[in-house]
C-alpha cells in the first residue's frame, strides 16, 4: 500500500502556518510535488488518464427526501407517497418527483443510485459517513464534533492538487455554515493546508466578493511582496534548525500566489458570464453557486462543494413541513443542476466533470403527524452526472413504500470510491498516518459502482 501521509502537527509548524497563510485562511491551495505525483501514478494509485478531471458536489445538508426527489412512489398509500406525485423523464421507465421537471428533461445525462444505506438516522454520524466514507461520532457523544477521517475533498486536494497552478484544489461555495451537524468537510489529520478554501459570500448577491481574496485597504501588493520576501529570508535562516518549516513552503507560496493572482480572481468573477446564462441557472443562491462551481472547475479547481441548506424538514415548530420545504428548495436545485449539465456539455467539459448530489441520509417514508418526514438511513438516493460514466439509468431498487433496499445495496464507501475512481485515485491502495503516526487507509471496503464505471 502507498503511504501518502505527511505529518503537519508540530506546534512550531502550526503557529507558523497561522501567520503565513495571510488573509487566505487555512488554504489548501498546494498539491503534490511532480515527483510525488509521478510516483503515485507509477504505482497505479493515480491513473494518468484522469488528468484534468474534477468533481462538483451538491451537499444537501439535513437530508433531502428521496420520495420528493429521485425515488418517488406514486402508487404508495398517501401517508407514504406524500404531497407530490411523479413525472416521466426522457428515459422510458424512469420517474422523478414532480418538482424536478428540469432534471427529468435531461435524465439521459444523469444516473440515480436509489439504494444507498448506512442504517443511521443520526445527523452527526450520517454527515461524517457520507463526506468521508466512515461512520462518525454520535450526536450525543462527547467527541461529536471530532472529525475522524479526511473529507473526500481534502483527500483529493492532498493526492491530486489543483488542475491549474495558483488555483486552490478544494473550494466551498457559498459557505459551509448552516444545515444540521454540517461539520466534516475538512482535512482532519492531513493538516489544515488541505482544508477547503471557503468563499463565505453568496454569488447571487450584487456585492458578491470573495473575502479571502481581498488584500484589505492598507495591504498593497508591494507590501505583501515585501512581507513575502522577508518571510522567505527568515525561513532560510531557520530551516536548518526547524526542518519541519520547509513543509509549509508550498502552502505559503500558494496563499501568496492566490492573493496576487488575476487568474484566481477571474475564476470567481461571475460578471464575466452573460446575463442570459445567469438567468438560465436561476437568480438564486443555488443557481449562481452552481455557475460559480462551473467557473471554478473550468479554471482548474479539482473539487468544489456547493453547500445547499437546509433540508431537515420534520414539520415541527421552527422547521419546514415536507410540502413547504420541498417547494422552497427543490425547484431551484432542479434548475441549477439541469442547467449545469447542459452548460458543461456545451463547453465540452461533461466527461471530465462528475456531478454528485447527496445529503447525509433520506427521510422517513411514512409522513409524521406534523406533515413532515424524519431521519432515514435505510434507503436513500444519490444523484450522479457526467464524469464519462454510464448515464440514463437508476441503480438499485427500494421497496414499494421506499422503506428498505430490495436490490443492490450501496454503501457510503461505494459512493466515495466512485468519486475517487473518477479522479483516478485507487482509494484502497492509499494510506495516511494520523497524528499518532498510525496508518489508516483512505477507504477499506468501498468499490466503484460498476454499473456506472463499467
Amino acid at each position: 500500500m502507498t503511504n501518502a501521509s505527511r505529518q503537519t502537527s508540530h506546534p512550531i509548524q502550526q503557529a507558523f502556518s497561522r501567520r503565513c497563510f495571510l488573509q487566505a485562511g487555512a488554504l489548501g491551495a498546494g498539491g503534490l510535488t511532480l515527483a510525488n505525483l509521478m510516483q503515485l501514478q507509477a504505482q497505479g494509485t493515480i491513473r494518468p488518464s484522469a488528468a484534468g478531471s474534477n468533481v462538483i458536489l451538491f451537499w444537501l445538508s439535513g437530508g433531502p427526501g428521496h420520495m420528493e426527489t429521485w425515488d418517488p412512489k406514486p402508487e404508495a398509500p398517501s401517508e407514504y407517497r406524500g404531497p407530490f406525485g411523479a413525472i416521466r423523464t426522457n428515459v422510458p421507465g424512469i420517474q422523478f418527483g414532480e418538482l424536478m421537471p428540469e432534471q427529468a428533461r435531461v435524465a439521459d445525462k444523469l444516473a440515480v443510485v436509489r439504494t444507498v444505506n448506512h442504517g443511521t438516522g443520526d445527523h452527526t454520524k450520517g454527515n461524517h459517513w457520507m463526506l468521508t466514507g466512515f461512520e462518525g461520532p454520535a450526536f450525543n457523544a462527547p467527541d461529536n464534533q471530532q472529525q475522524r477521517r479526511p473529507a473526500i475533498g481534502s483527500a483529493v486536494a492532498r493526492l491530486r492538487g489543483a488542475n491549474t497552478v495558483g488555483i486552490p484544489p478544494y473550494v466551498a461555495v457559498p459557505d459551509l455554515r448552516g444545515g444540521t451537524d454540517n461539520l466534516f468537510h475538512y482535512a482532519a489529520y492531513l493538516g489544515g493546508g488541505w482544508n477547503p478554501f471557503v468563499v463565505n459570500s453568496d454569488p447571487n448577491k450584487a456585492n458578491f466578493e470573495v473575502r479571502n481574496l481581498s488584500l484589505g485597504n492598507s495591504l498593497t501588493l508591494q507590501r505583501l511582496a515585501d512581507r513575502h520576501e522577508l518571510r522567505q529570508s527568515i525561513d532560510r535562516l531557520r530551516a536548518d534548525t526547524v526542518p519541519l518549516l520547509e513543509e509549509f513552503d508550498e502552502h505559503q507560496l500558494a496563499a501568496f500566489e492566490l492573493l496576487t493572482s488575476n487568474q484566481a480572481r477571474d475564476a470567481f468573477d461571475l460578471s464575466r458570464e452573460s446575463d442570459s446564462l445567469r438567468d438560465r441557472y436561476g437568480r438564486h443562491t443555488f443557481g449562481q453557486s452552481a455557475l460559480a462551481a462551473r467557473r471554478l472547475v473550468e479554471h482548474g479547481v479539482t473539487f468544489v462543494t456547493v453547500n445547499c441548506v437546509p433540508w431537515d424538514h420534520h414539520g415541527s415548530p421552527g422547521q419546514y413541513k415536507t410540502e413547504e420545504g420541498a417547494r422552497l428548495l427543490i425547484p431551484p436545485l432542479d434548475r441549477a443542476i439541469a442547467t449545469l449539465v447542459e452548460d458543461l456539455i456545451d463547453r465540452g467539459m461533461y466527461d471530465k466533470t462528475l456531478i454528485v448530489a447527496m445529503g447525509e441520509f433520506g427521510r422517513t417514508p411514512r409522513m409524521n403527524s406534523n406533515a413532515g418526514r424524519d431521519h432515514w438511513g435505510n434507503a436513500f438516493s444519490v444523484l450522479f452526472g457526467g464524469g464519462g460514466m454510464r448515464m440514463g439509468q437508476t441503480i438499485g431498487r427500494s421497496s414499494s413504500r421506499g422503506e428498505h433496499v430490495v436490490e443492490r445495496p450501496i454503501s457510503p464507501q461505494d459512493i466515495a470510491a466512485t468519486i475517487y475512481h473518477h479522479l483516478g485515485i485507487d482509494a484502497q491502495s492509499v494510506t495516511f498516518n494520523d497524528h499518532l503516526n498510525r496508518p489508516y487507509p483512505l477507504l477499506d471496503q468501498g468499490k466503484p459502482i460498476h454499473e456506472l464505471v463499467g
